[in-house]
This record gives structure tokens, C-alpha cells and sequence, in this order.
């Protein structure tokens, strides 16, 4: 019975004595009129300290889990509703509710559209990048779902930063560095012949180099995209260059494993049959 439900929320001795919102707090607008209102405060509320003690320690990542269902129920323009949830949930000291936030921060940008993502969600998302590799993953799965949703002049900002996903807490977790040229590949279709020529083209290399096999041999597909991603392009100056790159570092190697790069790099779509054949 949600009649019943709705009362024993407003009597709720939790709600009422451990309370972690200020006078001014209390005072801002959070007043929705999509479901109860008593119903959102009792969510809202979850990010008390004192209810993590009390109730449940795994209540502000179950919060966390939730919101952006939430969000989606209240609508962009219930947003200010959940705001400050939000950003509180982003500080937690837990990683695991940041993590959980970092998975599903492409997801609350659909949700929020362009505008409130750029001033709201960007703030969050930058922080997350900084994070422990246990939270910078969440951020690294959905990188391309999350860069498509911003602007041109916005999404090439982190451009400079794509560099920093080669570096991990821990040097053995090659599955970061595989999730990172999975992605890339997804972010050739986002950036220009020049921007892939200079950004992207280094961290390629980079990673066709690794010294996990399975990382080389996604890279070795990151790298035959990119070439047909510049041989498409009005200036063909990238490719004939990336191409002189390959042969110079790889087809000349004094290393077989070099040479061995450059083939498999070849046979993975046949690169200089389709280009010059």
C-alpha cells in the first residue's frame, strides 16, 4: 500500500534525528512533482554518514547504483533535485561508490543532454580520470559513449590526456591498457586526420610495443584502422607519412619481433593490398 509506504517514510525516526542536511541545505528546491516527495527525500537521504554506520555500509553504493534510474524517472528538469547527491556520492571516500558513478556517468549524460553534462558531469568526470585504476576503468569502458556526447571544442581537451591511460598503479594490469586501444579505435570516428595523426598515432606505437600479447594484437587492429582512417581523409600527406613510420620502425627492425609486428599489422586487413594494390 503506497499510502501506508509514503507514512511510515514521513515518521521515519532515521530520517528525522540523523538528517544530514543543513538550514540552508533544507531551504534549496528539491521539489519535484514526478513521484512522492517523501519518497525522494528518503533516497536523497542515503548519503548520510550516520545511516552508513547504522543501516547498511553499502548504502551510499546501492545509492549509487540507483541514481541514474532515478534521473531518468525525474527528468533533466528535475535535475537540480539530485545534484547534490550526486556530487557528494562523487567525494565519497569509498572507491567502490565511485566506481560505481564512473560506470554509469556516460549513461546519466543522455539523460542530461549537453548542456547540464558540460557544466555538472565534466567537473566529476575529470576527477574520476585522476582517480585509482579501480574507478579510472569505469571511465576508460565508456570513454567513447561519453566523449561523442560533448563538443567538438570540449571533447578535444582530453586529447592530451589520452596519454595517461598508459600509466597504471599497477604495471601488470595489461587489461587497462587492452580496454584503452579498444576505445581508440571507437575515437578514430571523433577526431580529425591531424588530431589522430598526433594524438593518437604515439599512443598506437606505444601499445603495438607492449609486452602483453594480447594488448599487441588489438593495437595491431587500432593501427590498420588508423591507416584507412587517414587514407579516407582529404589530406593524404598522414598516411604516406604513418606508413613510412611503419616500415622505418617496424618492416626495418633490426628485431624480428619488429618485423613480425609489421606483418601481422599487414594481415590484419591486408593494409598496403587495399591501399595500393
Amino acid at each position: 500500500n503506497m499510502d501506508s509506504t509514503l507514512h511510515y517514510i514521513n515518521n521515519d525516526s532515521d530520517l528525522s534525528t540523523n538528517s544530514s542536511f543543513s538550514p540552508e541545505e533544507e531551504r534549496k528546491s528539491k521539489v519535484q512533482d514526478v513521484v512522492p516527495q517523501a519518497l525522494l527525500d528518503q533516497y536523497l537521504s542515503m548519503t548520510d554518514p550516520s545511516r552508513a554506520q547504522t543501516v547498511d555500509t553499502e548504502i551510499a553504493k546501492h545509492c549509487a547504483y540507483s541514481l541514474p534510474g532515478v534521473a531518468l524517472t525525474l527528468g533533466r528538469q528535475n535535475w537540480h533535485c539530485l545534484k547534490d547527491t550526486y556530487e557528494t556520492l562523487a567525494s565519497d571516500m569509498q572507491w567502490k561508490v565511485r566506481r560505481t558513478l564512473a560506470f554509469s556517468i556516460h549513461e546519466l549524460a543522455v539523460i542530461l543532454g549537453d548542456q547540464l553534462t558540460a557544466g555538472d558531469l565534466v567537473p566529476v568526470f575529470n576527477g574520476f580520470l585522476k582517480d585509482l585504476d579501480e574507478v579510472r576503468i569505469g571511465v576508460l569502458k565508456h570513454l567513447h559513449d561519453f566523449l561523442k556526447l560533448l563538443h567538438l571544442d570540449k571533447r578535444r581537451e582530453y586529447l592530451y590526456q589520452l596519454q595517461e591511460f598508459l600509466v597504471t598503479d599497477n604495471s601488470r594490469n595489461w587489461r587497462f591498457r587492452a580496454e584503452l586501444a579498444e576505445q581508440l579505435i571507437l575515437l578514430l570516428d571523433l577526431y580529425s586526420a591531424r588530431d589522430i595523426y598526433d594524438y593518437l598515432r604515439p599512443i598506437a606505437f606505444s601499445l603495438c610495443a607492449d609486452k602483453v600479447s594480447s594488448v599487441r594484437w588489438i593495437s595491431y587492429k587500432l593501427v590498420s584502422e588508423m591507416v584507412k582512417k587517414l587514407y579516407m581523409a582529404s589530406t593524404s600527406t598522414f598516411v604516406i607519412d604513418l606508413m613510412n613510420e611503419l616500415v622505418e620502425k617496424f618492416c626495418r627492425c633490426h628485431k624480428w619481433s619488429g618485423r613480425q609486428t609489421f606483418v601481422f599489422i599487414c594481415q590484419v586487413k591486408c593494409l598496403f593490398v587495399h591501399l595500393f594494390g
